[in-house]
This record gives C-alpha cells, sequence and structure tokens, in this order.
C-alpha cells in the first residue's frame, strides 16, 4: 500500500527528464534522484568526457540514462541537440535548466562581456532550452520545467552582482511560464538553494571565516549537500508537486528566513 502510494504520487516511470549542467554537482544529484524515481534521464554538459563518466555512474545506479553535449547559450546548438534526441526517437517531459557559470567581480569591474557571459547561460540558456521544448510539452499536454535560481536572487553579497541578477530573472521565467502555459498541463518553478559544497563554491569554502560565517547565519548550521537540493527536484516534477505552479521554493537551511 504504502510502496504503490510512493511510486504513483513521486514516481516517474515513463518519463523522461533533460538535466543541463549535469556532469557533476547538483545537477548530476538531480539527475541521479529523477533516474531513481523511474525517469530515463539525458543529462547535457559541455564535456563529453564528463558526461560519459556521469552516464557510466548513472547506470551502475542501475538507471536509464544517456548525454547530450551542447552549449545552452547556444539557441542553434540546442535546437540541433533536439533534431538528435529526436532522431533517437527520445521526447523531454522534463526539463531542469540548471547549467551556470560564476564570475565573482565588484559590479563597475567587470566588462560588458563578462556580464553578458553569466546572462548568457543562466538567463538566455534557460530561455533557449525551454523555447525549444516547451512547444513539444504543450502539444503532448504535459510538461514539468524547473529553473535554478538561487537565494542570490533574493538577497545578495559583494561580488555577485550578475549572478544575482541572473538568478532573479530566471525566478521570473519561471512564474511566467506558469501563468502563460499551466492550462496546457505544463508546471514552471524555480529552486532557490542557499550555499551548497560543490566544485562550484570551491571560492567560497576556501575563503577564511566562511564556515563561521554560515554556522551563524544558516539556522541549520551548515553548507548544503547536493543530496539535499535534488529531492526537491523530484517533488515539483511528480505528480505530488502537480499543483505546485510559478514558486521559487527557497532550499537555503532557514538563511532568508532569519532576521538577524
Amino acid at each position: 500500500m504504502i510502496e504503490n502510494y510512493l511510486n504513483s504520487t513521486f514516481g516517474l516511470t515513463g518519463r523522461t527528464a533533460l538535466v543541463t549542467g549535469a556532469a557533476r554537482g547538483i545537477g548530476l544529484a538531480i539527475a541521479t534522484a529523477l533516474g531513481r524515481a523511474g525517469a530515463s534521464v539525458v543529462i547535457n554538459d559541455l564535456s563529453e568526457k564528463s558526461c560519459a563518466q556521469s552516464v557510466d555512474f548513472l547506470k551502475i545506479e542501475g538507471i536509464s540514462a544517456s548525454s547530450i553535449c551542447f552549449d545552452v547559450s547556444d539557441p542553434v546548438a540546442v535546437k540541433n541537440a533536439k533534431t538528435q534526441l529526436e532522431l533517437q526517437g527520445v521526447g523531454i517531459d522534463i526539463l531542469v535548466n540548471n547549467a551556470g557559470n560564476q564570475n565573482r567581480k565588484a559590479l563597475v569591474d567587470m566588462t560588458h562581456a563578462e556580464w553578458q557571459k553569466i546572462m548568457n547561460v543562466h538567463v538566455n540558456g534557460a530561455f533557449n532550452c525551454t523555447h525549444t521544448f516547451l512547444p513539444d510539452m504543450v502539444a503532448q499536454g504535459f510538461g514539468r520545467i524547473v529553473m535554478m535560481s538561487s537565494v542570490s536572487g533574493q538577497a545578495t553579497m559583494p561580488l555577485i552582482a550578475a549572478y544575482s541578477t541572473a538568478k532573479a530573472a530566471t525566478a521570473s521565467m519561471a512564474r511566467s511560464i506558469a501563468v502563460e502555459y499551466a492550462s496546457h498541463g505544463i508546471t514552471a518553478n524555480a529552486i532557490a538553494p542557499g550555499f551548497v559544497k560543490t566544485d562550484f563554491t570551491v571560492g567560497l569554502q576556501q575563503r577564511e571565516g566562511f564556515d563561521t560565517y554560515l554556522q551563524n547565519n544558516v539556522p541549520s548550521g551548515r553548507w548544503a549537500l547536493p543530496e539535499d537540493i535534488a529531492p526537491v527536484v523530484l517533488f515539483l516534477v511528480s505528480s505530488g508537486g502537480s499543483f505546485v505552479n510559478g514558486q521559487v521554493l527557497a532550499i537555503d537551511g532557514g538563511l532568508l528566513a532569519r532576521m538577524g
């Protein structure tokens, strides 16, 4: 009885998920969680070698997995990727726009090109992938889209103006998709992780005093791990999350809830 409930509520058997930026870190954790719930997983990243290694890992876990390498910031590359998937008979039901980059620099020291590179990956990349895969979701009357926002889209710190701006934009994009396409069986939400211990945050991990900052300011008193983030995505794309739409869910150990 319990197993049937869990499978019917959170199971993803018969669904196919594309997770961008998924060769490691949060993206790989998300792909793993969705795959363990029964989805066939397509991971995307820039490195063929990294993608192949991650696919091997997922298959060892018993997950149906494949990869496709393309740059999410290149709309032509995204369209070509969809064509390749179609030739393999693969249609995407679930899209997790996870790919991202970072450049920690003061706003006035950042060049226009550096600013645009952040926007190209986070904002344009999410748009390119959604613009490409959403029409088929609409046609079939089902789709799940999850944007990777951040607590820095709601509160920020020095040296991440571009990143914070981009993450606020992806949250807004999720709301817009939800409003425009809910009647077609689509949900779109964003998650807003706090400080997650991955390769992406090595600079912060090495910053003197930062662990103490987390202990003093995050009520849970620790870094998040990728495995803390992935189950929330699973919930959002499952039947259990079907009435959650246009939301930004913070996964931050209580950081944003704290007044001081």
